[in-house]
Order: structure tokens, then sequence, then C-alpha cells
């Protein structure tokens, strides 16, 4: 561009100075005339070239691109090159483009890529026929328009896509579609289509063999455990030499009924997605009863204190909501050695509320504590069978938990103690 303007400027200085010589051997009157004359047809030039640039704008082509003269002959060039810069990029774009476009086709999900108003823009083979979309049809048309399910629509316009959406087919009742929404670019979204409807009948199989088997297992539990009873209370009749397995016969058919019950209590949650029983929790006269439970359990061992700091209730279900606290504060009690302190807060941490339950027993080491809520996970299997745990408690909090849209937080450290946290969410509190 810096030599294109000085080959202009030069052309026009020469020009003027030529013109000036003229004047001085001649007269003024024919330099102005001559110089005037070479100004017109030096802009008629530019015009001309203007006007082939524009008849050429109007259908570009690299064949049929203009020469030019002077310097419109470096501006064709300089548009020449350009244009094959950008045509060799295009090329690889759209080479880029294709073998993206094949590979997305070969992968097992749909993939529905939308733009900032939720039109589609394009979508795999498996988009047509896990959710019905036709070539050519239906691109550029909203989603919402062939995804017409309420829980979808709303899926979409909450946009809070942490967690994927299960629905049943709307083209057969026996597929499990899950469909997740990823934002990407400048407010555009891929919508993440997979049948999971094997998985989906895998984990019915599941929660059905365990509740059906837990249920058959409670009643001739129960009935070993009252003959036992009977036989432990023939006083008299039994040898003391046998009298002890009678007793360990007694406390493991005890431990397997409470491991029963945890599991019928945890099928029941998994397979109950809303709450049944909301209502509003008086929160005072629940944490002094889980407060006095404690000191019940802990039969004086322990400095067990509550701080009631915040003065809100929630909206819940309140069996469900004792029984998850209950079990984080009869867990410090249980791992907390004698004359140890337990803290349980009730308190607000900005719009959210917060119920907490610190001890300084014996902690738990940090590579732990991403697996708590794991079922039958123990950090200490022969501890946990001491205090009488199921490996059930934490499992069945998290679900708790997720019926409330709360979260569980733990902080531990061997030897200094350990705090867990539930937080629960603006929407769930009320004033007391």
């Amino acid at each position: 561009m810096q030599d294109i303007r000085l080959k202009a400027f030069w052309t026009l200085f020469l020009w003027a100075f030529g013109c000036l010589l003229l004047g001085w051997f001649t007269n003024a009157h024919l330099a102005w005339l001559t110089y005037l004359c070479g100004v017109l047809a030096y802009l008629a030039g530019h015009l001309y070239w203007i006007h082939r640039l524009y008849q050429w704008a109007l259908k570009p082509s690299l064949n049929f691109i203009p020469n030019g003269k002077g310097i419109w002959e470096d501006i064709f060039a300089n548009l020449y090159h350009e244009m094959r810069r950008h045509s060799r990029s295009q090329s690889q774009l759209s080479s880029t483009l294709e073998r993206l476009r094949h590979a997305t086709s070969a992968l097992p999900d749909g993939v529905v890529v939308l733009n900032n108003r939720n039109e589609i823009e394009w979508f795999n083979e498996p988009a047509v026929q896990r959710l019905g979309l036709k070539r050519h049809h239906d691109e550029s048309q909203p989603i919402y328009y062939l995804l017409r399910q309420a829980e979808f629509v709303e899926y979409l316009q909450a946009e809070e896509y942490s967690e994927p959406l299960k629905l049943k087919s709307w083209r057969s009742p026996d597929i499990t579609l899950e469909l997740q929404i990823i934002p990407f670019a400048s407010k555009q979204r891929l919508l993440i289509c997979r049948d999971v409807s094997a998985i989906e009948k895998t984990e019915v199989m599941r929660r059905d063999f365990i509740a059906n088997v837990s249920h058959e297992l409670r009643t001739p539990l129960t009935v070993i455990g009252g003959f036992l009873e009977t036989i432990s209370d023939m006083q008299g009749e039994i040898s003391p030499d046998i009298q002890p397995y009678f007793d360990m016969m007694q406390a493991q058919t005890t431990r397997m009924r409470r491991i029963i019950e945890d599991l019928l209590t945890l099928s029941r949650l998994e397979n109950n997605v809303t709450l049944k029983d909301e209502t509003e929790i008086d929160m005072k006269a629940m944490l002094q009863q889980l407060h006095r439970d404690a000191q019940a359990l802990s039969q004086g061992q322990h400095q067990v204190t509550l701080h009631m700091e915040a003065n809100v209730n929630l909206t819940g279900s309140y069996n469900e909501l004792m029984s998850a606290m209950s079990n984080l504060t009869t867990n410090a009690v249980r791992y907390t050695p004698p004359q140890g302190k337990i803290d349980i807060y009730w308190q607000m941490r900005g719009e959210d509320v917060v119920f907490s339950v610190q001890d300084n027993g014996i902690g738990i080491e940090a590579h732990h504590l991403p697996r708590l809520t794991e079922r039958f996970y123990r950090v200490d299997s022969g501890r946990s069978r001491d205090t009488g745990g199921t490996g059930l408690g934490l499992s069945i909090v998290k679900h708790i938990l997720h019926h409330h849209q709360a979260s569980l937080q733990v902080e531990s450290e061997p030897g200094l103690g350990s705090c867990f946290r539930i937080v629960f969410p603006a929407q769930r509190i009320l004033p007391a």
C-alpha cells in the first residue's frame, strides 16, 4: 500500500514539475492548460479502472481479474494474490469441515448444532434416528418446534446444563434418551442425544433386585432373631459356654436387619425422584431433637453443643431431612473418642443456609473423601462394624440431599477431626 501511494505521488509530482518547466520556457496559460488536461486524463484513467473493478466484483473470479495499468496493476496483482490465499484457506476449511462432519456422523450419539436462537444448523445421522429429524426440512427450525416435551423445553430455557436430562422417546416408549446441551462459541449450543435404554433397564433391574431381595430377607431374619432372643432368655437351660455364640448370632442378625432396612430406604429414595411429603419444617424443633438424640447416644462421654445462628426454616420432607442430619450427628458421636467435642451449627452463608456437624475425632484421610457416599464404602471396615455402621448411611444422605437440591461438603484431617456440611439453596429457605 505504501508503494502504491508513493507511485501515485511521484506521478503527479513529475507531471506538475514538467508543466512548471513548460510554463518557464513558454507561457503560464499553456502550462496550466497542459497540467489540467493531464490531471483530467489521470482521473479518467482511475475512473475507468474503478469501473473495471466494480464489474469484476459483481462476479469475482481469479481467471477474469483485470491486469490494470500503473498503480492499478499493483492493486489488481495484490487482489489476485489475496484471492488465491483466500481460496486456498476456504478449500482447507471446507475440507476440515467435511472431515469433521464425517467424523461426527460416525459417532454413536446424536449431535445437533444450534445457533443463538436455538435453531437447528446441522445434525448427524444418529440424530435423525433418535430424534426423528429430517434432512433439508428441519434445518433452520427451532429445536423446540420438533421436541415439544415440557421437560425438554424447561431444560432448554433454564440454561442450566450441568446435568443431562432423561426422558422417554416420543417415538417409542421403550426407549430412554439422555439429552445434554453443551454451550460453545458465541451463544451456540451442541445438543448431545444418546440412547440409554439398556443402562436404564439394568439400573431398574438392579434397584428391583435389591428391593425384592431385601424385602424377602427381612421376614426370615425377623424369625431367626425372634428364636435367638427366645433361646437367649432361657436362663439355666443353656450352657454358659454356648451363650456367647448366641449373643454373637443375635448381634449379627441385628446388623443384617439394619443393612436390609437401609437398603430398602435407599431403594425407595432412588425410585422416588420427587418429594411427595414436602412441608414447612420447624428447624429449631428439629435441631433441638437432633441435639437430644446425640446427647443420648453419647451417654455423657462427649461435649455436644448446638449453635442456632440462623432463624430460618426449610421446605422439604421432615422424615428425609431428619434421617440425613441424624446420620451426620450420630456418625460424629460414633467416630469421636470419649471426652471429644461435637458442635452442631445452623447458620446462613450468603443466600444459602448451612447445617454442619464438626468434631475433633479421628478424622479421615483425603483420598477417602471423594468415595464416602458410595454404597458400602468404608474408611475402616473393622471400625465401622464395631460402631454398628452399615456402610449405606452417607449414600442415603446423598440421595436425600439430591431430592432437596442440596449439596454435601466434607472437610477432614486425620487426628484433627471432620466437618460435614449440608448446604441448602435459597429456594428452600423460609423465614421462621
